[in-house]
């Protein structure tokens, strides 16, 4: 049997604690959904649990330990997000890349992490690395596609070919035993990078008490429960996400669900029909400029009829005829049919905007983007022995190197 949001503790610390809370609680129901070749996957909470147990007794056994990092460069998918609780889960934390950040200022960031743990999503992201001429330690990737000659090319130039290492077969690795949670409430649970106009790193450092307390608040505020279906369409580089998605849908336990790519992001959304959307004013703006371009010409009959639905006048009629005409197929075009906690996280939308998605029913409300960013301090001396010159020492990966911590 299920259990209701206010039978749940709340005395969980963190993040993995409240994993494993859900999955004694909610063990059976689902926990993620994750389109994938047009079909939609679903895991439950004790699946989710399992998952990252293993993928944490994996990591463990590459060598992962406390205050260890895990770089994550990755689009919205589960592995990316499940992949971060297991380093926490060990009490490590998860920094976060954005995949769509430039390719020059990003090696270069990389090469100053010089992580020895990386998860990255398929081959443009190992690509990058590869581009770095260094390769870590351990280099994870979640989608296979394209990806053969790129691990036949890393086999080459290192015997053992373990730096390179499918999703699935880490999971492989994690089966067989269990390790206990090792995170503490104080303790930095993802830290986030972003380069400036001006090309400086700054970085901020979340902790698993401040990511919990953020969760709670906003699930209080917005009475979100575990009947929610969340969408998380945007990388979670972005620290809204961790604050606004991730520890809410450990506290609440609703539904959390990825599209396919961002490409397909717009119909998933509206497969879905999420009752929880987060995201940016350019979120917002996009999805506006997306209905937009689908409504009749200017000038036209249908046009008028829209313009006179969304006039926002009082009126029975008005209201009744407008909703079942225009609205409601509008608001079931962008996917917000259901969506009753549509939250704008920093900067708001403009008086326009407001208007738009007010004049469909749509009253989006602002939550304060993370402060706390600081300049990244650059590293000095010679790289970590976590990056080896795959390309220039080959000897190097005979299973004899000592790899140093990131």
């Amino acid at each position: 049997m299920s259990t209701t949001r206010s039978q749940l503790p709340d005395n969980a610390a963190t993040l993995p604690s409240w994993l494993e809370l859900q999955a004694d609680c909610r063990g059976g129901e689902i926990a993620l959904r994750h389109k994938r070749a047009g079909v939609w996957q679903e895991r439950t909470w004790s699946e989710v649990h399992a998952e990252v147990r293993r993928v944490a007794l994996a990591l463990h056994r590459r060598g992962f330990r406390t205050q260890d990092r895990l770089v994550v460069i990755s689009h919205p998918r589960p592995e990316a997000l499940l992949a971060s609780l297991a380093a926490q889960w060990l009490g490590g934390q998860a920094a976060l890349l954005d995949p769509h950040d430039e390719l020059a200022g990003q090696l270069r960031l990389i090469d100053e992490l010089a992580p020895q743990f990386v998860f990255a999503e398929g081959r443009d992201q190992v690509e990058r690395l590869l581009d770095a001429e260094r390769i870590p330690g351990l280099l994870v990737y979640a989608d296979g596609r394209g990806m053969e000659a790129t691990r036949k090319a890393t086999a080459g130039a290192r015997r053992d070919g373990s730096g390179l290492t499918a999703y699935g077969d880490l999971l492989e690795q994690g089966s067989g035993a269990e390790i206990e949670p090792r995170a503490h409430a104080g303790e930095v649970a993802f830290s986030i990078y972003r380069r400036d106009a001006q090309g400086e790193v700054h970085v901020q450092f979340l902790r698993h008490d401040e990511l919990l307390g953020h969760g709670r608040t906003l699930v209080r505020s917005e009475q979100l429960g575990a009947k929610e279906e969340a969408f998380a369409a945007r990388a979670f580089a972005a620290s809204a996400q961790a604050r606004y998605l991730v520890a809410p849908w450990l506290i609440a336990g609703f539904r959390l669900n990825f599209p396919e790519n961002l490409a397909t992001r717009d119909n998933d959304r509206r497969e879905i029909g999420p009752t929880l959307v987060a995201g940016t004013r350019a979120t917002y703006q996009r999805v506006e400029h997306w209905a937009r371009e689908r409504l009749p010409q200017r000038g036209t009959g249908r046009r008028s009829v829209v313009d006179w639905a969304l006039a926002g006048r009082s009126g029975l009629m008005r209201r009744a005829l407008g909703y079942w005409l225009v609205r409601r197929p509008l608001r079931d075009v962008i996917g917000f049919t259901r969506t009753r906690t549509p939250l704008i996280i920093g900067e708001p939308l403009s008086e326009e905007s407001q208007r738009f998605f007010a004049a469909l029913g749509v009253t989006v409300r602002a939550w304060p983007e993370a402060v706390g960013w600081q300049r990244h301090a650059q590293r000095s001396g010679p790289p970590s022995r976590a990056w080896i010159d795959f390309r220039t020492s080959p000897a190097a990966f005979d299973g004899s190197a000592n790899w140093g911590q990131a």
